[in-house]
């Protein structure tokens, strides 16, 4: 009997990207356990570790992901206090459990540095709420989106109403979930689920340098700028403004940008002269 291969691989690309490989295609993705824990110490290498830049989430097979792995027997209960045989044992199952996949996805929207998620084929479930908590979501033309959950007369509550709600609006967060209606890469585009729509035959190349753009791409004034959206996105215009400067008050001593910008006004006066 063979042993089963990792469900997760990674590598380091260009010593800046880590990419993260999902690896079940026979099972069509599913996300384990195992997966899991593999992709959990990935986000935490990434956050860690300086010379890595980006993050690139990927996956090869018919699917990107189906969804959490319900034959795999991963979801367990954390106390006997909290049992599924109440509505506030599932309340704290989703919160605690799960795979771990809410404070999975939370951490992902925390760390500072960029993670991009490839979607080459078809993306539902987990795997859908995995990429809602991604800062940048990329599409081949044969990927599609979905949320299966109203099949069974439930909601994807690991941040996908809350997400998706947030990105998409209310209005096509009730075509995905309330209709349990499936969207195609250029539909999910136009919800602004995905950032852009690429054809599959340049799809793997182009990901890679937009993952290589953003390498080159000041880290400081990424992380802020993470951080800057997130709350402006929450608080009132007035408030907004204030978080500007408040994050603009530290880039602005920062060394690189006093030396680019010393630089740029040398060139600017060399031009002129």
């Amino acid at each position: 009997m063979t042993e089963e291969a990792p469900h997760l691989l990674t590598e380091v690309i260009d010593g800046t990207i880590l990419v993260a490989t999902l690896n079940r295609p026979d099972k069509l993705n599913a996300i384990s356990r195992e997966m899991m824990d593999l992709l959990t110490e990935a986000v935490l290498t990434l956050r860690d570790t300086p010379e890595l830049k980006v993050m690139l989430i990927r996956s090869t097979g018919r699917y990107f992901s189906s969804g959490a792995d319900l034959r795999g027997g991963n979801q367990n209960v954390v106390s006997p206090v909290y049992n599924s045989s109440s509505a506030r044992g599932i309340r704290e199952n989703h919160r605690l459990n799960l795979n771990n996949m809410q404070q999975l996805w939370d951490e992902m929207e925390h760390v500072e540095k960029p993670i991009v998620v490839a979607h080459q084929a078809m993306c539902v479930g987990g795997g859908l709420e995995m990429s809602l908590s991604c800062d940048f979501r990329l599409a081949a033309k044969s990927a599609g989106y979905a949320f299966p959950e109203g099949l069974f007369g439930v909601l994807p509550a690991s941040g996908g109403v809350s997400r998706l709600s947030r990105l998409c609006g209310p209005h096509w967060a009730r075509w995905l979930i309330m209709a349990n209606k499936k969207a195609d890469a250029d539909m999910a585009f136009t919800m602004g689920l995905v950032h852009q729509v690429f054809p599959d035959e340049t799809f793997e190349d182009e990901v890679m340098d937009f993952c290589r753009h953003l390498a080159k791409q000041n880290g400081e004034q990424m992380g802020a700028a993470k951080i800057a959206i997130e709350l402006c996105s929450e608080v009132g215009r007035e408030q907004g403004r204030h978080v500007e400067r408040m994050a603009n008050s530290a880039l602005m001593l920062n060394p690189d940008y006093i030396k680019g910008m010393e630089e740029y006004l040398k060139g600017v006066g060399g031009k002129k002269g």
